[in-house]
Protein backbone atom coordinates (compact mmCIF):
# COMPACT_ATOMS: atom_id res chain seq x y z
CA UNK A 1 0.00 0.00 0.00
CA UNK A 2 1.72 3.46 -1.19
CA UNK A 3 2.18 6.25 1.02
CA UNK A 4 -1.02 8.27 -1.05
CA UNK A 5 -3.29 5.28 -0.47
CA UNK A 6 -3.00 5.22 3.65
CA UNK A 7 -3.45 9.32 3.80
CA UNK A 8 -6.66 10.45 5.36
CA UNK A 9 -8.71 14.17 5.04
CA UNK A 10 -9.09 15.11 8.07
CA UNK A 11 -12.33 18.10 8.09
CA UNK A 12 -13.66 20.88 10.37
CA UNK A 13 -16.87 21.21 8.69
CA UNK A 14 -19.48 23.91 8.56
CA UNK A 15 -17.75 26.70 7.49
CA UNK A 16 -18.54 28.99 4.77
CA UNK A 17 -16.18 29.20 1.80
CA UNK A 18 -15.48 32.31 -0.10
CA UNK A 19 -13.75 33.75 -3.13
CA UNK A 20 -12.27 31.83 -6.71
CA UNK A 21 -11.61 28.48 -7.58
CA UNK A 22 -9.88 28.00 -11.27
CA UNK A 23 -10.84 24.83 -12.64
CA UNK A 24 -7.83 22.17 -13.75
CA UNK A 25 -7.44 20.67 -16.33
CA UNK A 26 -8.63 17.36 -17.14
CA UNK A 27 -8.02 13.80 -15.76
CA UNK A 28 -9.77 11.91 -18.32
CA UNK A 29 -8.34 14.48 -20.99
CA UNK A 30 -5.08 13.78 -20.15
CA UNK A 31 -4.50 10.10 -19.87
CA UNK A 32 -6.68 9.43 -23.75
CA UNK A 33 -3.66 12.10 -24.70
CA UNK A 34 -0.95 9.52 -23.08
CA UNK A 35 -2.31 6.84 -24.96
CA UNK A 36 -2.99 9.09 -27.64
CA UNK A 37 0.90 9.80 -27.76
CA UNK A 38 2.23 6.01 -28.80
CA UNK A 39 0.48 6.94 -32.00
CA UNK A 40 3.54 9.47 -32.77
CA UNK A 41 6.87 8.93 -33.66
CA UNK A 42 8.30 12.22 -33.47
CA UNK A 43 8.20 14.21 -30.13
CA UNK A 44 5.07 15.20 -28.28
CA UNK A 45 4.82 17.70 -25.90
CA UNK A 46 1.60 17.89 -23.50
CA UNK A 47 0.75 20.76 -21.95
CA UNK A 48 -0.64 21.58 -18.94
CA UNK A 49 -0.80 17.63 -17.50
CA UNK A 50 -2.26 17.36 -14.28
CA UNK A 51 -0.32 15.82 -11.42
CA UNK A 52 -2.34 13.23 -10.17
CA UNK A 53 -2.27 9.37 -9.46
CA UNK A 54 -3.78 8.59 -12.96
CA UNK A 55 -1.34 10.17 -14.58
CA UNK A 56 1.80 8.70 -13.06
CA UNK A 57 0.91 5.28 -13.21
CA UNK A 58 0.45 5.39 -16.90
CA UNK A 59 3.82 7.26 -17.21
CA UNK A 60 4.98 4.35 -15.06
CA UNK A 61 3.75 1.95 -18.05
CA UNK A 62 4.79 4.25 -20.62
CA UNK A 63 8.74 4.18 -19.41
CA UNK A 64 8.52 0.27 -18.06
CA UNK A 65 7.72 -0.19 -22.37
CA UNK A 66 10.29 1.91 -23.44
CA UNK A 67 8.64 5.21 -23.59
CA UNK A 68 10.65 8.26 -22.86
CA UNK A 69 9.17 10.96 -20.60
CA UNK A 70 10.12 14.17 -18.73
CA UNK A 71 8.22 16.86 -16.93
CA UNK A 72 9.03 20.13 -17.86
CA UNK A 73 7.04 21.91 -15.05
CA UNK A 74 3.50 21.14 -16.19
CA UNK A 75 4.36 19.85 -19.35
CA UNK A 76 4.94 16.18 -20.83
CA UNK A 77 7.43 15.85 -23.37
CA UNK A 78 7.02 12.20 -24.66
CA UNK A 79 9.19 10.40 -27.60
CA UNK A 80 7.87 7.33 -28.18
CA UNK A 81 10.75 5.04 -30.03
CA UNK A 82 10.83 2.93 -33.07
CA UNK A 83 10.75 -0.91 -31.15
CA UNK A 84 8.20 -0.98 -27.72
CA UNK A 85 9.02 -4.01 -25.02
CA UNK A 86 6.01 -5.44 -23.73
CA UNK A 87 7.82 -7.78 -21.66
CA UNK A 88 8.91 -5.16 -19.71
CA UNK A 89 5.92 -3.72 -18.52
CA UNK A 90 5.23 -3.06 -14.97
CA UNK A 91 1.86 -4.62 -14.38
CA UNK A 92 1.54 -3.81 -10.87
CA UNK A 93 1.29 0.00 -12.15
CA UNK A 94 -1.12 -0.85 -15.17
CA UNK A 95 -4.06 -2.96 -13.16
CA UNK A 96 -4.13 0.29 -11.03
CA UNK A 97 -5.95 1.97 -13.73
CA UNK A 98 -8.44 1.10 -16.32
CA UNK A 99 -7.01 4.04 -18.60
CA UNK A 100 -4.96 0.79 -19.74
CA UNK A 101 -7.62 0.17 -22.29
CA UNK A 102 -6.85 2.91 -24.13
CA UNK A 103 -3.23 1.36 -24.89
CA UNK A 104 -4.90 -1.25 -27.30
CA UNK A 105 -5.38 0.55 -29.92
CA UNK A 106 -1.77 2.64 -30.21
CA UNK A 107 -0.47 -1.06 -29.85
CA UNK A 108 -2.11 -2.41 -32.79
CA UNK A 109 -0.27 -0.49 -35.35
CA UNK A 110 3.11 -1.82 -33.85
CA UNK A 111 2.91 -5.23 -33.12
CA UNK A 112 0.32 -8.13 -34.69
CA UNK A 113 -0.04 -9.88 -31.21
CA UNK A 114 0.76 -8.67 -27.49
CA UNK A 115 -1.05 -8.95 -23.97
CA UNK A 116 -2.43 -6.08 -21.63
CA UNK A 117 -2.80 -6.56 -18.23
CA UNK A 118 -6.43 -6.53 -17.02
CA UNK A 119 -7.35 -3.18 -15.90
CA UNK A 120 -8.58 -1.57 -12.28
CA UNK A 121 -9.22 1.28 -11.20
CA UNK A 122 -13.32 2.11 -9.39
CA UNK A 123 -14.78 -0.62 -8.22
CA UNK A 124 -17.94 0.14 -9.83
CA UNK A 125 -19.90 -3.87 -10.67
CA UNK A 126 -19.46 -4.92 -14.02
CA UNK A 127 -18.00 -2.59 -17.06
CA UNK A 128 -18.04 -4.64 -19.86
CA UNK A 129 -15.06 -4.17 -22.36
CA UNK A 130 -16.89 -5.82 -25.13
CA UNK A 131 -17.99 -2.49 -26.76
CA UNK A 132 -14.04 -1.73 -27.25
CA UNK A 133 -13.69 -5.99 -28.45
CA UNK A 134 -16.83 -5.38 -30.93
CA UNK A 135 -15.34 -2.08 -32.54
CA UNK A 136 -12.17 -3.37 -32.61
CA UNK A 137 -13.13 -6.35 -34.50
CA UNK A 138 -14.49 -4.52 -37.92
CA UNK A 139 -10.60 -3.18 -38.13
CA UNK A 140 -9.68 -7.16 -37.87
CA UNK A 141 -8.89 -7.32 -34.10
CA UNK A 142 -8.99 -10.49 -32.09
CA UNK A 143 -9.57 -9.95 -28.44
CA UNK A 144 -9.34 -12.76 -25.82
CA UNK A 145 -10.09 -12.03 -22.52
CA UNK A 146 -8.51 -14.19 -20.01
CA UNK A 147 -8.94 -13.72 -16.15
CA UNK A 148 -5.55 -12.07 -15.85
CA UNK A 149 -5.08 -9.93 -18.92
CA UNK A 150 -6.11 -9.51 -22.41
CA UNK A 151 -4.84 -11.34 -25.67
CA UNK A 152 -4.76 -9.04 -28.82
CA UNK A 153 -3.88 -9.99 -32.45
CA UNK A 154 -4.40 -9.06 -35.86
CA UNK A 155 -3.34 -10.10 -39.17
CA UNK A 156 -4.09 -7.30 -40.96
CA UNK A 157 -5.54 -3.93 -40.33
CA UNK A 158 -8.21 -2.36 -42.72
CA UNK A 159 -9.83 0.82 -42.44
CA UNK A 160 -13.66 -0.06 -41.63
CA UNK A 161 -17.52 1.05 -40.68
CA UNK A 162 -17.93 0.68 -37.08
CA UNK A 163 -21.32 1.04 -35.37
CA UNK A 164 -20.81 1.13 -31.57
CA UNK A 165 -22.98 -1.13 -29.73
CA UNK A 166 -22.68 1.58 -26.61
CA UNK A 167 -21.54 5.43 -27.19
CA UNK A 168 -18.32 4.58 -24.61
CA UNK A 169 -15.80 7.00 -24.24
CA UNK A 170 -12.82 4.99 -24.54
CA UNK A 171 -14.34 2.70 -26.80
CA UNK A 172 -14.90 5.74 -29.13
CA UNK A 173 -11.28 6.24 -28.46
CA UNK A 174 -9.53 3.29 -28.77
CA UNK A 175 -11.60 2.97 -32.05
CA UNK A 176 -10.27 6.42 -33.25
CA UNK A 177 -6.78 5.43 -32.52
CA UNK A 178 -7.38 2.01 -34.74
CA UNK A 179 -8.81 4.38 -37.46
CA UNK A 180 -6.01 6.85 -37.17
CA UNK A 181 -2.97 4.35 -37.98
CA UNK A 182 -4.39 2.56 -41.31
CA UNK A 183 -4.42 4.04 -44.48
CA UNK A 184 -7.81 4.99 -45.87
CA UNK A 185 -11.15 6.45 -44.48
CA UNK A 186 -13.29 5.01 -41.46
CA UNK A 187 -16.30 5.78 -40.11
CA UNK A 188 -17.53 5.23 -36.49
CA UNK A 189 -20.94 5.58 -35.70
CA UNK A 190 -23.09 6.25 -32.22
CA UNK A 191 -19.68 7.48 -31.75
CA UNK A 192 -19.26 9.47 -27.77
CA UNK A 193 -18.73 13.12 -27.98
CA UNK A 194 -17.89 13.76 -24.75
CA UNK A 195 -15.03 16.40 -23.98
CA UNK A 196 -12.13 13.84 -23.81
CA UNK A 197 -13.03 12.39 -27.02
CA UNK A 198 -13.03 15.94 -28.42
CA UNK A 199 -10.04 16.45 -27.03
CA UNK A 200 -7.82 13.49 -28.63
CA UNK A 201 -9.98 14.41 -32.08
CA UNK A 202 -7.83 17.50 -32.21
CA UNK A 203 -4.78 15.99 -31.17
CA UNK A 204 -5.34 13.45 -33.91
CA UNK A 205 -5.52 16.73 -36.17
CA UNK A 206 -3.11 18.13 -34.93
CA UNK A 207 -0.86 14.63 -35.91
CA UNK A 208 -2.17 15.17 -39.51
CA UNK A 209 -5.48 12.92 -39.25
CA UNK A 210 -8.35 14.55 -40.81
CA UNK A 211 -11.58 13.55 -38.41
CA UNK A 212 -14.96 15.20 -39.81
CA UNK A 213 -17.73 15.12 -37.22
CA UNK A 214 -15.84 16.07 -34.03
CA UNK A 215 -19.12 17.13 -31.82
CA UNK A 216 -21.70 14.85 -33.34
CA UNK A 217 -22.10 10.72 -33.11
CA UNK A 218 -20.71 10.46 -36.26
CA UNK A 219 -16.79 10.48 -36.76
CA UNK A 220 -15.57 10.07 -40.21
CA UNK A 221 -11.21 9.31 -40.33
CA UNK A 222 -8.99 9.43 -42.58
CA UNK A 223 -5.71 7.31 -41.12
CA UNK A 224 -2.56 7.38 -42.56
CA UNK A 225 0.13 4.35 -41.67
CA UNK A 226 3.14 6.81 -40.98
CA UNK A 227 2.83 9.63 -38.19
CA UNK A 228 5.63 11.26 -37.44
CA UNK A 229 5.48 14.44 -36.49
CA UNK A 230 6.77 17.87 -33.69
CA UNK A 231 3.41 18.39 -32.07
CA UNK A 232 2.11 20.39 -29.08
CA UNK A 233 -1.27 20.01 -27.81
CA UNK A 234 -2.77 21.58 -24.54
CA UNK A 235 -4.71 19.45 -22.34
CA UNK A 236 -8.73 21.10 -21.82
CA UNK A 237 -10.07 21.67 -18.73
CA UNK A 238 -12.25 19.57 -16.41
CA UNK A 239 -15.79 19.89 -16.62
CA UNK A 240 -15.77 17.08 -13.25
CA UNK A 241 -13.34 19.80 -11.15
CA UNK A 242 -15.31 22.69 -12.24
CA UNK A 243 -18.87 20.60 -11.01
CA UNK A 244 -16.92 19.15 -7.72
CA UNK A 245 -16.40 23.15 -6.62
CA UNK A 246 -20.20 23.72 -8.01
CA UNK A 247 -21.71 21.18 -5.69
CA UNK A 248 -19.21 22.08 -2.64
CA UNK A 249 -20.27 25.50 -3.00
CA UNK A 250 -24.27 24.48 -2.60
CA UNK A 251 -23.02 22.03 0.32
CA UNK A 252 -21.68 24.63 2.46
CA UNK A 253 -24.16 27.33 1.68
CA UNK A 254 -21.25 29.74 -0.01
CA UNK A 255 -21.03 32.54 -2.56
CA UNK A 256 -18.27 30.84 -5.13
CA UNK A 257 -16.46 31.58 -8.19
CA UNK A 258 -15.39 28.67 -10.90
CA UNK A 259 -13.21 30.48 -13.30
CA UNK A 260 -12.72 28.80 -16.77
CA UNK A 261 -14.95 25.88 -16.27
CA UNK A 262 -16.04 24.53 -19.47
CA UNK A 263 -19.69 25.56 -20.15
CA UNK A 264 -20.47 23.45 -22.95
CA UNK A 265 -20.05 20.11 -20.76
CA UNK A 266 -21.92 21.58 -18.09
CA UNK A 267 -25.06 22.90 -19.36
CA UNK A 268 -27.74 20.05 -18.42
CA UNK A 269 -25.87 20.08 -15.02
CA UNK A 270 -26.63 23.90 -14.43
CA UNK A 271 -30.15 23.47 -16.14
CA UNK A 272 -31.40 21.01 -13.73
CA UNK A 273 -29.33 23.02 -10.20
CA UNK A 274 -31.68 26.07 -11.64
CA UNK A 275 -34.76 24.13 -11.91
CA UNK A 276 -33.98 23.41 -7.94
CA UNK A 277 -33.75 26.70 -7.24
CA UNK A 278 -29.87 27.61 -7.41
CA UNK A 279 -28.99 31.42 -8.32
CA UNK A 280 -25.71 31.56 -10.10
CA UNK A 281 -24.47 33.53 -13.26
CA UNK A 282 -22.36 32.89 -16.38
CA UNK A 283 -19.97 34.95 -18.33
CA UNK A 284 -18.20 34.02 -20.84
CA UNK A 285 -14.38 33.18 -20.60
CA UNK A 286 -13.04 32.87 -24.14
CA UNK A 287 -11.51 29.35 -25.52
CA UNK A 288 -8.90 26.75 -23.63
CA UNK A 289 -5.58 26.86 -25.29
CA UNK A 290 -6.57 23.46 -26.57
CA UNK A 291 -8.62 25.71 -29.24
CA UNK A 292 -11.44 23.42 -28.98
CA UNK A 293 -13.18 23.95 -25.72
CA UNK A 294 -15.42 27.01 -24.79
CA UNK A 295 -14.97 28.36 -20.83
CA UNK A 296 -17.04 30.65 -18.53
CA UNK A 297 -16.94 31.81 -15.22
CA UNK A 298 -19.88 30.32 -13.07
CA UNK A 299 -20.77 32.64 -9.94
CA UNK A 300 -22.43 30.44 -7.50
CA UNK A 301 -24.68 32.17 -4.67
CA UNK A 302 -25.94 30.68 -1.51
CA UNK A 303 -30.06 29.42 -2.47
CA UNK A 304 -32.66 28.02 -0.76
CA UNK A 305 -33.10 24.79 -3.20
CA UNK A 306 -36.04 22.32 -3.63
CA UNK A 307 -35.53 18.69 -4.99
CA UNK A 308 -35.59 18.19 -9.01
CA UNK A 309 -39.11 17.18 -9.63
CA UNK A 310 -38.10 14.54 -12.29
CA UNK A 311 -35.55 11.64 -11.66
CA UNK A 312 -31.97 12.75 -11.93
CA UNK A 313 -30.05 10.11 -15.07
CA UNK A 314 -26.77 10.69 -17.02
CA UNK A 315 -27.01 10.32 -20.60
CA UNK A 316 -24.23 10.94 -23.69
CA UNK A 317 -22.98 14.07 -24.82
CA UNK A 318 -24.88 16.40 -24.46
CA UNK A 319 -26.56 15.40 -21.51
CA UNK A 320 -25.79 15.06 -18.24
CA UNK A 321 -22.40 13.79 -17.69
CA UNK A 322 -21.91 10.30 -15.96
CA UNK A 323 -19.31 11.47 -13.99
CA UNK A 324 -21.09 14.71 -12.20
CA UNK A 325 -24.14 12.56 -11.47
CA UNK A 326 -22.83 11.53 -8.38
CA UNK A 327 -22.49 15.13 -7.19
CA UNK A 328 -25.93 15.97 -7.06
CA UNK A 329 -25.94 12.86 -4.35
CA UNK A 330 -24.95 15.31 -2.10
CA UNK A 331 -26.33 18.20 -3.28
CA UNK A 332 -29.97 16.43 -2.95
CA UNK A 333 -28.90 16.79 0.77
CA UNK A 334 -29.48 20.39 0.93
CA UNK A 335 -32.74 20.52 -1.09
CA UNK A 336 -36.53 20.42 0.49
CA UNK A 337 -37.90 17.06 -0.75
CA UNK A 338 -37.29 13.41 -2.53
CA UNK A 339 -34.49 13.75 -4.97
CA UNK A 340 -34.69 10.79 -7.27
CA UNK A 341 -31.38 9.52 -8.53
CA UNK A 342 -30.94 6.59 -11.25
CA UNK A 343 -27.71 5.61 -12.19
CA UNK A 344 -28.52 3.23 -14.50
CA UNK A 345 -24.29 2.75 -15.84
CA UNK A 346 -22.55 1.39 -12.46
CA UNK A 347 -24.30 -1.48 -10.63
CA UNK A 348 -22.59 -0.57 -7.37
CA UNK A 349 -22.33 2.98 -7.45
CA UNK A 350 -25.63 3.71 -5.95
CA UNK A 351 -24.72 1.69 -3.26
CA UNK A 352 -21.62 4.22 -2.35
CA UNK A 353 -23.77 6.90 -1.88
CA UNK A 354 -25.29 5.29 1.43
CA UNK A 355 -22.08 6.24 2.97
CA UNK A 356 -23.46 9.58 3.18
CA UNK A 357 -26.35 8.36 5.56
CA UNK A 358 -23.38 8.18 7.94
CA UNK A 359 -22.79 12.19 8.00
CA UNK A 360 -26.64 12.41 9.00
CA UNK A 361 -28.35 11.84 5.32
CA UNK A 362 -31.54 10.33 4.92
CA UNK A 363 -31.04 8.33 1.94
CA UNK A 364 -33.13 4.88 0.58
CA UNK A 365 -31.57 2.49 -2.15
CA UNK A 366 -34.46 1.09 -4.31
CA UNK A 367 -32.29 -0.93 -5.96
CA UNK A 368 -28.29 -1.30 -7.21
CA UNK A 369 -28.80 1.61 -9.76
CA UNK A 370 -31.83 3.95 -8.32
CA UNK A 371 -31.70 5.77 -4.57
CA UNK A 372 -33.78 8.64 -3.21
CA UNK A 373 -32.32 11.28 -0.94
CA UNK A 374 -34.49 12.74 1.24
CA UNK A 375 -33.60 16.95 2.42
CA UNK A 376 -32.96 18.80 3.82
CA UNK A 377 -30.57 17.32 6.36
CA UNK A 378 -28.37 19.05 8.75
CA UNK A 379 -25.11 16.91 8.02
CA UNK A 380 -23.06 16.29 11.23
CA UNK A 381 -19.14 15.06 11.11
CA UNK A 382 -18.04 11.70 11.10
CA UNK A 383 -15.16 8.93 10.68
CA UNK A 384 -15.47 7.39 7.21
CA UNK A 385 -13.45 4.64 5.12
CA UNK A 386 -13.41 6.45 1.67
CA UNK A 387 -15.29 3.86 -0.96
CA UNK A 388 -13.14 2.47 -4.05
CA UNK A 389 -14.33 4.70 -6.61
CA UNK A 390 -13.25 8.44 -7.02
CA UNK A 391 -16.46 9.83 -7.57
CA UNK A 392 -18.23 8.16 -4.49
CA UNK A 393 -15.34 9.44 -2.51
CA UNK A 394 -15.34 12.82 -3.76
CA UNK A 395 -18.91 13.61 -2.61
CA UNK A 396 -17.98 11.87 0.76
CA UNK A 397 -15.60 14.75 1.17
CA UNK A 398 -17.89 17.72 -0.05
CA UNK A 399 -20.36 16.31 2.66
CA UNK A 400 -17.52 16.83 5.64
CA UNK A 401 -16.84 19.95 4.33
CA UNK A 402 -20.67 21.01 4.48
CA UNK A 403 -21.28 18.92 7.92
CA UNK A 404 -20.98 20.60 11.34
CA UNK A 405 -17.95 19.11 13.50
CA UNK A 406 -14.49 17.13 12.89
CA UNK A 407 -14.90 14.34 9.95
CA UNK A 408 -11.97 12.08 8.65
CA UNK A 409 -12.08 10.68 5.55
CA UNK A 410 -9.50 7.72 5.23
CA UNK A 411 -7.85 5.81 2.65
CA UNK A 412 -8.03 8.46 -0.07
CA UNK A 413 -5.87 7.21 -3.00
CA UNK A 414 -8.97 7.16 -5.41
CA UNK A 415 -9.67 10.80 -4.81
CA UNK A 416 -5.74 11.49 -5.81
CA UNK A 417 -6.33 10.01 -8.95
CA UNK A 418 -8.21 12.49 -10.29
CA UNK A 419 -7.36 15.80 -8.47
CA UNK A 420 -4.85 17.47 -8.15
CA UNK A 421 -3.66 20.42 -5.23
CA UNK A 422 -7.31 19.50 -3.84
CA UNK A 423 -6.24 19.91 0.04
CA UNK A 424 -4.61 23.56 -0.85
CA UNK A 425 -7.24 24.84 -3.38
CA UNK A 426 -10.08 24.30 -0.86
CA UNK A 427 -7.97 25.69 2.07
CA UNK A 428 -7.75 28.82 -0.65
CA UNK A 429 -11.14 29.56 -0.32
CA UNK A 430 -11.69 28.93 3.56
CA UNK A 431 -11.84 25.40 3.86
CA UNK A 432 -10.89 23.85 7.47
CA UNK A 433 -8.90 20.90 5.96
CA UNK A 434 -5.51 18.80 6.52
CA UNK A 435 -4.13 15.79 4.62
CA UNK A 436 -2.41 13.34 7.05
Amino acid sequence: MTKTEESSFVVDGGHTLSGTVVTNCSKNGAVALLAASLLNKGTTTLRRVPRIEEVHRLIEVLRSIGVSIEWQEKDLIIKTPDTLSLETIDSAAAVRTRSILMFIGPLLHQFPSFELPQSGGCTLGQRSVRPHLWALEKFGVAIETLSDRFQISHDDLSAAEVVLYESSDTATINSLFAAAGIDGTSVIRYASANYQVQEVCGFLEALGISIEGIGTTTLTITGKKDINTEVTYSVGEDPIDSMFFIATAITTHSSLLIRNAPIEFLEVELAVLEKMGLTFTVTDAGISENGITKLADIQIEPSDLTAFPEKIHARPYPGLNIDNLPFFAVIATQAEGDTLIHDWVYEKRAIYYTELDRLGADTLLLDPHRIQISGIHRLKGAEIVAPPALRPATILLIGMLGAQGRSTLRNVYNIHRGYEDLVPRLKAIGAHIESV
